[in-house]
């Protein structure tokens, strides 16, 4: 039997099963379909709140955002999915260039939602923004000694680096963003500089990077800033670790978004609609910063405390798409150089 027509047997026998699965309530009332790479502690609340407001229900499926964008591409015009909700604006990107979302026009997303946080096409919108930053130690570092992510590139901060992997999509964005402000040749003579920098492999998350920077085998590392809001939440406040806003005299701090678009087949678009406009509003931005330790989109929406306590910034106004139009890009670079 060909790989291929194996595959193709499990992946329908996969959706067969979630069919049945979400096929066990009741079907009594409307209903809205989202697949979602969000877990389901941060999306659940949400959607129970949503339901009580409006009587709509929301069933779920979580998983990672690849094998959902797969799964939505397999079921094409028989998919149960109305909503697609994923982390990172290169994965949305993804989605809407694989032709699975709607183009929409709704002015209560474009009020709600800054033009660079969404789709330029109306495919998908951000609804939470993370920031990645610099973290440093407060033993060894003086913040004046920081000033950009460019800079860490410096011979400064020789042995003094510590970095996710560029496995992660997260940094992947931000090099992606870095190449459409500065150009290919620019870019790769930074993350260059950041290997050389290194003072040891590259960590699986962020908070093994905070966690090396405590244990002192490092100075500096970048991170979102939602991994140092749990870190703090773990082992107290007074952890030896702080933020710093770089590129403020430049771009400003790199932003990202999770964030989600409606699917070109949804059954139920209108509900979805209602759904996606609803978690740009206020109370839900609200609940989004809770949930997350995450900036809210909606720029009108107050700040939590744990989030407020770590200052104020300006964030790159650069739309955000540009992050997946050149992640191909970034990751051939970032292999370039030894970024691994």
């Amino acid at each position: 039997m060909r790989l291929s027509l194996l595959v193709g047997i499990v992946a329908a026998a996969v959706i067969a099963v979630s069919y049945w699965a979400m096929n066990q309530s009741p079907d009594d009332g409307e209903e809205v379909v989202v697949y979602s790479a969000r877990q389901e502690h941060l999306i659940k609340p949400l959607f129970d709140r949503f339901t009580e407001e409006t009587g709509i229900r929301v069933r779920y499926v979580t998983d990672d955002a690849g094998p959902l964008l797969q799964r939505l591409r397999a079921e094409g015009r028989n998919t149960r999915a109305d909503m697609l909700m994923t982390v990172d604006a290169g994965n949305l990107w993804q989605a809407a260039e694989q032709d699975v979302l709607a183009a929409l026009d709704s002015a209560t997303l474009e009020a709600n939602v800054p033009a660079n946080l969404r789709d330029p096409d109306g495919r998908w919108f951000g609804l939470s923004v993370r920031a990645r930053t610099i973290v440093y130690s407060t033993e060894r570092v003086d913040p004046d000694e920081l000033s950009t992510y460019e800079a860490l590139a410096d011979e400064d901060w020789e042995g003094r680096l510590c970095l996710r992997t560029s496995k992660k999509v997260y940094n992947q964005s931000l090099v992606a963003t870095m190449i459409a402000r500065h150009g290919e040749a620019e870019t790769e003579e930074i993350v260059g500089g950041w290997v050389d920098n290194l003072a040891t492999q590259p960590f699986s998350n962020d908070t093994a990077v905070m966690e090396a920077i405590v244990a002192g085998q490092c100075d500096v590392g970048i991170v979102n800033t939602y991994y140092f809001g749990r870190l703090q939440e773990r082992d107290g406040d007074d952890t030896p670790l702080a933020l710093f806003w770089p590129n403020q005299d430049a771009e400003g701090v790199h932003l990202n978004v999770s964030g989600a678009g409606i699917t070109r087949h949804a059954s139920n678009p209108e509900a979805a609609l209602q759904l996606l406009e609803w978690l740009s509003g206020e109370e839900a931005q609200q609940m989004f910063g809770a949930l997350n330790m995450e900036y809210p989109v909606r720029p009108d929406t107050e700040w939590t405390e744990r989030v407020s306590s770590w200052g104020e910034f300006r964030g790159d106004d650069i739309n955000v798409s540009e992050a997946g139009r050149r992640q191909v890009d970034a990751v051939m670079l970032m292999d370039r150089v030894g970024y691994r």
